[in-house]
């Protein structure tokens, strides 16, 4: 079961932090506050390292809410962190549960850590992923050839099945099958190889990926899907539950978050 202890302030007359040590007894006194454990006295707030309770060592945390507009579906692009240090993040919405952001990824601008949120997705996708994500088609395949891990797909020149320039290492490829409903991981983009008076129309992908399965034929329906974490586009809700975390040792001070949003329409 969770244990947590409140703390009150008269400065402004409410309930302010919950902290993760669980005391024996509790007492002010002389400006001072102590707590018992195990036996053992200690005396709060006099040295320098935070978040550490009898020997143990624990992390600052905060949870809230982005809500406005309600009614409206939109994505939550960014978050900017007006304070002293940079925190991680991770950011659920009523429609994706996949956002998040490390504290290095922060860059300090103008006084405030500015990071846009990454989308990590999962591997495979599910079929209630596809509207959300970076989802593009390229055409039925010509050949298939399995070497070991790397599987080479060719695409036909005459007529051109143009792969889009937009494909990069690093994406993950997936097939579908007639009738063409729910598509399968077939690997992650190695190597994109185009050379038309070659003859050389082709996508090389690593096939020993977690969820990834054998392509059973050689002209399966072929679509990709960017790295979410690379090419994020948010975190598509009406509203973005936020948790922030910091494992700093340090006294840090948090001012304010806020997040850059568009309307997202269907």
């Amino acid at each position: 079961m969770a244990y947590n202890t409140l703390t009150y302030s008269e400065g402004v007359d409410g309930w302010v932090s919950f902290y993760s040590f669980e005391p024996d007894w509790m007492v002010g006194m002389n400006n001072y506050f102590y707590t018992f454990k195990n036996g053992n006295i200690y005396r709060h707030s006099v040295n320098a390292l935070r978040n550490n309770f009898y020997g143990v060592q624990y992390t600052s945390t905060l949870k809230s809410v982005f809500n406005d507009v309600p009614l409206e579906n939109k994505l939550f692009k960014t978050l900017n962190l007006e304070g002293d240090d940079s925190w991680s993040a991770t950011m659920v919405t009523d429609l994706q549960d996949t956002g998040f952001i490390q504290a290095a990824w922060f860059e300090k601008k103008e006084a405030s850590f500015f990071a846009f949120v990454r989308n990590s997705g999962t591997v495979p996708a599910s079929i209630d992923e596809y509207p959300l994500r970076s989802l593009n088609g390229i055409g039925k395949s010509t050949a298939v050839t399995v070497v070991g891990i790397n599987t080479t797909i060719d695409f036909s020149i005459s007529p051109l099945v143009q792969v889009d320039t937009i494909l990069s290492i690093g994406d993950l490829l997936y097939f579908s099958l007639p009738p063409y409903t729910t598509p399968q991981l077939a690997g992650e983009v190695t190597a994109v190889n185009r050379n038309y008076p070659q003859g050389i129309n082709n996508i090389v992908i690593d096939n020993s990926i977690a969820g990834a399965i054998a392509i059973p034929i050689q002209n399966p329906m072929f679509l990709y899907i960017k790295n979410a974490v690379a090419e994020s586009h948010g975190v598509l809700g009406h509203y973005c539950v936020f948790d922030l975390e910091n494992t700093s040792t340090s006294k840090v001070e948090l001012f304010m978050a806020e997040t850059e949003v568009m309307k997202s329409y269907p």
